[in-house]
C-alpha cells in the first residue's frame, strides 16, 4: 500500500509560506550538505501531489535554467516525475507529467492508498495536507526547520480542526542549522 508524505520547510514560528505566500526564504542558508541531502531525498520516487496555489508556484521555477543549474537533480525530479494537483479552479495542468484531478481530493487520495505502486509526496500545498491530515491519510510529516523567523505566513495545519498528535521517527541536524524532524501519526 502506497504511503502518502508530506515534506515542507517551516520557519521557527511554524510557517511554511511568508506574507507574500512564498517559500524563497527556504533556500536561504542552503549549503553543500543540505543540497546532497535534497538531492538524495529527491531520488525517493513516487507521485508528487499539489494545490493548484503551489502547483503554479513550483511549475512556474522548476522548469527554468536557474533551476536545473542550482539544483539539477531536484530539478529532473521535479519535471520528470509524476504530478498530482488538485483543483476545482485549474482548467489544465500543462507541467510535464501531471494529472488534473478536479473532482473529491480525499476519495482519490484513498483510492490511490490501495493501490499497488510508489508512494505519494505533498510539497507546500497547506490546505491538502490540513484536509488529508483531518482525515487521518498522512503517514508521515518530513520537515525541515529553518532558523528563520517569518512574522506571518500560513501554517501547513490552517483549518486543522483537532489535535494531531505526533512522535518522532527520524531527526539531522545540518551545518547551516536547519533541522530535518520526521513525525507519524500516533493513532
Amino acid at each position: 500500500m502506497p504511503k502518502l508524505l508530506v515534506f515542507n520547510n517551516l520557519s521557527v514560528d511554524g510557517r511554511f509560506v511568508d506574507q507574500n505566500g512564498t517559500m524563497n526564504w527556504a533556500k536561504e542558508n542552503n549549503d553543500e550538505e543540505f543540497n546532497a541531502f535534497g538531492s538524495e531525498n529527491a531520488k525517493g520516487g513516487g507521485t508528487l501531489v499539489f494545490g493548484r496555489v503551489t502547483y503554479e508556484l513550483m511549475a512556474s521555477f522548476w522548469p527554468t535554467q536557474q533551476a536545473r543549474d542550482s539544483l539539477p537533480i531536484v530539478a529532473e525530479r521535479m519535471n520528470n516525475g509524476p504530478k498530482i494537483v488538485f483543483s476545482r479552479t485549474l482548467e489544465k495542468a500543462s507541467w510535464n507529467n501531471t494529472r488534473l484531478i478536479q473532482g473529491d481530493m480525499v476519495a482519490e487520495i484513498r483510492k490511490m492508498k490501495q493501490e499497488p505502486g510508489d508512494g505519494m509526496v505533498i510539497l507546500g500545498s497547506g490546505s491538502v495536507v490540513a484536509q488529508l491530515a483531518r482525515e487521518g491519510l498522512v503517514d508521515e510529516y518530513q520537515i525541515v526547520l529553518n532558523p528563520v523567523a517569518l512574522g506571518g505566513g500560513r501554517t501547513m495545519f490552517d483549518g486543522l480542526k483537532e489535535r494531531l498528535r505526533l512522535k518522532l521517527a527520524k531527526s539531522r541536524v545540518f551545518r547551516s542549522g536547519k533541522v530535518f524532524l520526521s513525525y507519524q501519526p500516533i493513532a
